[in-house]
This record gives structure tokens, C-alpha cells and sequence, in this order.
């Protein structure tokens, strides 16, 4: 069964606000935050359930080289981020 994502206005706005705090550094940087993003949606949805359970229902990913979490909610066909 597929997965389906979906992101709050304020997680992608935070994502958005991140990106361009990177980019303003470094264009390596912003692009190697978007690629670590990707990864971790892409581990989320291969095995929803494999990442810490925190408060809330909440579980959480992070990221390996830059000092974001991916937090989301998981139900038995939706995930929200």
C-alpha cells in the first residue's frame, strides 16, 4: 500500500526559510540540505515505523549533516510532516 505524504504550512515553511538561509551561505549548502531532506522522506516512507516515537504521537527523523529533525505523524496510510 502507498504512502501518502503530506506537509503542514508551517513545516514547509520552515523547510523554505531553511533552504534560503543556506543558499545565502553557501549554494552547496542549501543544495546538500535539500538532497538530506530527501533522504529522510525517502527512509520515512520506506519504514514509517523505524524512527524514535516522542510526544504527541509524534516520531522523529534527523538529519545526519545538518541540525534539522523531520518530525512527523504516522497513521496505518498517511504520513504529515
Amino acid at each position: 500500500m502507498a504512502v501518502s505524504l503530506n506537509f503542514t504550512t508551517d513545516a514547509r515553511a520552515e523547510f523554505d526559510e531553511a533552504v534560503n538561509w543556506y543558499a545565502e551561505r553557501s549554494k552547496g549548502a542549501a543544495i546538500g540540505f535539500v538532497t538530506e531532506i530527501d533522504v529522510a522522506i525517502e527512509s520515512i516512507i520506506a519504514d514509517p515505523t523505524r524512527f524514535v516515537r516522542t510526544y504527541a504521537g509524534c516520531q522523529l527523523c534527523r538529519l545526519k549533516r545538518y541540525p534539522y529533525c523531520v518530525v512527523y505523524q504516522y497513521s496505518a496510510d498517511r504520513l504529515q510532516s
